[in-house]
């Protein structure tokens, strides 16, 4: 990629920072990555996948996005979530394995306790802006993203609809994120994710990015191949953008982490398309006045042998 984009700073991490919630399981373990210089800083929400490793699943995961990110202004926020194999809580809780609503009530706890954080990270405190607030998850972490910005569902165990939104949230980036329920789910997801069963994106209204790859056929859970994660930008209204990425995998060429065994797409290129496209689409989100997204997309539509291609509506 080509575009623009300001100058990376030096950026330093912290953690754990440990929220109190009443009533969860354990206490709420959070990373901060931030650039070292810089005030009035948009703040990034960022929820972590499932997969097959042990680490990424929590705050030690996901480096190459955030160290990105934060890079280039944003304050990352990433919380280890009830789900994490890192807290091994089993499988009897009715909620487990995928805590699909504490996922998504980590990040409003996140939210409520700025202070909190800002007091605990003392290069952090008096430098955010807490009126540029941003989400972005991965995989599992996608579908915790899409209830955060409007997606609803049916609460398996009580029958209710379950309507989490964060209206904090300006703007939001699904990577990978499942799609519909209903036909188009494996028999092995219907069995044991029937939350994913009734997931609707017709109310997600918060303008988001979704990102998907092409060859992203994700069998175990559902029948309709690649098209599926693609479901979160065709079912729900504008402002949307979908950025389609050729020959990409689950992993997404591996922003999961460096040199992680479970990138089947191992591409540091692709790494570097969604790392650039992500930023440039919030930072025109959050700032309307910045043209990045304009200048990201129109350098990978002239490219010659682009990574992929970017739709809007």
């Amino acid at each position: 990629m080509e575009i623009k984009i300001s100058t990376p700073a030096p950026v330093f991490s912290f953690s754990p920072v440990v929220l109190s919630v009443p009533g969860r399981a354990v206490d709420l373990q959070l990373r901060v990555t931030a650039p070292a210089t810089g005030s009035e800083l948009p703040i990034m929400l960022f929820s972590h996948g499932q997969g097959p490793s042990n680490h990424l699943s929590s705050l030690n995961g996901y480096a190459p996005l955030a160290n990105f990110w934060a890079a280039h202004g944003f304050v990352v926020i990433q919380p280890t979530h009830l789900s994490s194999r890192t807290l091994n809580l089993g499988s009897d809780h009715p909620a487990a394995p995928l805590y699909w609503r504490s996922r998504a009530q980590d990040m409003t706890h996140i939210l409520d306790q700025l202070d909190t954080i800002e007091s605990a990270v003392p290069q952090l405190l008096g430098r955010l802006d807490r009126s540029r607030v941003a989400a972005a998850g991965h995989s599992m972490g996608g579908h915790t993203i899409s209830l955060l910005l409007g997606a609803r569902l049916t609460d398996p165990h009580d029958g209710t609809e379950v309507n989490l939104a964060e209206p904090r949230i300006k703007a939001g980036v699904l990577l990978a994120a499942p799609g519909r329920g209903g036909d188009a789910l494996s028999e092995f997801t219907l069995k044991n994710y029937p939350f994913f069963s009734t997931t609707n994106f017709s109310e997600m209204k918060t303008p988001a990015l979704i990102v998907a790859g092409d060859q992203d056929n994700s069998r175990h859970l559902t029948v309709m191949g690649a098209d599926w994660h693609t479901d979160p930008y065709f079912l729900s209204p504008g402002p949307k953008s979908l950025l389609t990425l050729f020959g990409a995998e689950h992993g997404l060429g591996g922003v999961s982490g460096y040199d992680v065994a479970e990138t089947t797409d191992e591409n540091l290129e692709r790494v570097a398309a969604v790392q650039i496209l992500t930023w440039a689409y919030l930072r025109t989100e959050l700032y309307p006045e910045d043209s990045a997204w304009d200048s990201a997309c129109m350098d990978l539509a002239g490219n010659d042998n682009p990574l992929g291609r970017i739709e809007t509506k």
